[in-house]
């Protein structure tokens, strides 16, 4: 009995140290280093170009800033930036037009020299010009890629129309765009709270992700008093790529004068058979139309004509006097300075001068002046010729081509506009 328990008893220790060598080895091990793979480097392009094959310098052209004192910067000798602007010619790249605030981008070798090796200028956030400044010197100018997108937008007018169009998220420009658009059938100086707009319009993006700017006005509805007014844009000669805009009718938004000579501004004072002279300090006829609009704003002439009078006198100041018809002559006072000669042909929309406070004015404003026969009569109480309609055979055409669009335009705007003129009325 005795021999079987020491038996069991050598067996246990046997086993136990089996197990605790075995142990031994495994902590015992030596650590083996892990392989670490090490990150792949990030390719970054732009411009056509590997940045990752330069030094990038970005920056921003500052007021006093011109091309040779940026590439002193950058340790470029005078006599080389000389040598560069002569190989390469202003139709190319025009190196006196650096203007403040444009990014540019200096790309340097990688090298201890550090030279620089391209320079790249932005006139815009999609066009700009590299300029290779190595032993070959030229200049390509190229665009950033750029994707059009179709936006759909409406707003309501509770004060101004730029105001809608900011409280609806859309670029400012869109405003002259519309304003534009509606010249002859909406007259911007009386928008009226409660007006609606729905806009279908394209933007740009660089890369798909940076907005650009506006791209264009697709189609419009635009409720104004009451009124819905439809404006679609349709290529009425595709050889010349011209485009027009017309209504949900077929018939052209155009007409034979434009609703103002100026852009969207405000109407300071009315035709009028008795008004208070702000210089003279009496009782007159006013038979003109005031346009007050900052100093230097073009003046456009409202229809095609001959300039009859161009010049100056002490109550109209600087003047532009046109002949449309014999029916029609219009008249734009207090230029600051005229930008047309007797005898010029000018077309609707030309600019003939610019906005001032020359001769008996108060501010800055344009008087506009319309005749008929030769009698003046206020251009808001006339029913005025409209521009030649859209041909026939255009129209079958038009009407497939503008259908999906208006059902956009309508789908729930119409009957929302609906029912809150029922509820207002």
């Amino acid at each position: 009995m005795q021999k079987l328990i020491f038996i069991c008893f050598t067996f246990f220790l046997l086993l136990t140290s089996c197990k605790n060598d075995v142990k031994n080895k495994i902590d015992n091990k030596p650590n083996v280093a892990k392989e670490i793979t090490p990150p792949k480097e990030v390719i970054k392009k732009a411009y056509g170009l590997s940045l990752n094959d330069f030094e990038v310098v970005e920056d921003t052209v500052r007021r006093g800033d011109f091309f040779g004192s940026i590439m002193d910067k950058h340790g470029v000798t005078p006599g080389e930036v000389y040598k560069i602007t002569q190989k390469i010619p202003d139709t190319i790249f025009n190196f006196k037009r650096i203007n403040v605030g444009r990014p540019y981008t200096i790309l340097k070798s990688k090298d201890t020299l550090k030279k620089p090796e391209i320079f790249i200028y932005e006139h815009n956030k999609i066009d700009y010009t590299k300029v290779f400044l190595g032993d070959s010197i030229y200049a390509v100018r190229e665009k950033k890629p750029v994707t059009i997108k179709t936006r759909v937008a409406s707003g309501v007018i509770n004060s101004s129309l730029s105001l809608a169009i900011d409280e609806a998220g859309i670029d400012y420009m869109l405003t002259n765009r519309l304003a534009d658009i509606y010249q002859w059938n909406i007259d911007f100086f009386r928008i009226n709270p409660g007006d609606r707009f729905k806009v279908i319009f394209k933007e740009k993006y660089i890369n798909d992700t940076i907005y650009a700017g506006l791209e264009s006005v697709d189609a419009a509805l635009f409720y104004h008093q009451e009124k819905p007014y439809y404006a679609f844009e349709f290529m009425v000669d595709s050889t010349l790529k011209r485009t027009e805009y017309f209504d949900e009718q077929a018939k052209t938004l155009r007409r034979f004068f434009l609703k103002a000579p100026v852009q969207y501004s405000r109407i300071s004072s009315r035709y009028s058979p008795r008004r208070f002279h702000p210089v003279q300090r009496r009782w007159k006829a006013h038979k003109g139309t005031d346009y007050a609009a900052p100093r230097g704003t073009p003046i456009w002439a409202t229809a095609n004509g001959v300039v009859i009078k161009s010049g100056y006198t002490r109550g109209n100041g600087n003047y532009v006097k046109i002949k449309h018809t014999n029916k029609y002559t219009t008249q734009y006072l207090h230029m600051s300075r005229r930008a047309v000669k007797v005898g010029e042909r000018v077309k609707q929309g030309e600019v003939i001068g610019y906005v001032g406070s020359t001769g008996l004015a108060t501010g800055p404003h344009v008087c506009y002046r319309f005749w008929v026969y030769g009698k003046q009569v206020d251009p808001y109480k006339q029913d005025l010729p409209k521009a030649e309609p859209m041909p026939d055979d255009l129209k079958p055409k038009y009407f497939e081509f503008i259908q999906d669009m208006r059902d956009q335009l309508d789908d729930g705007f119409a009957k929302e506009d609906k029912e809150e003129l029922i509820a207002n009325n």
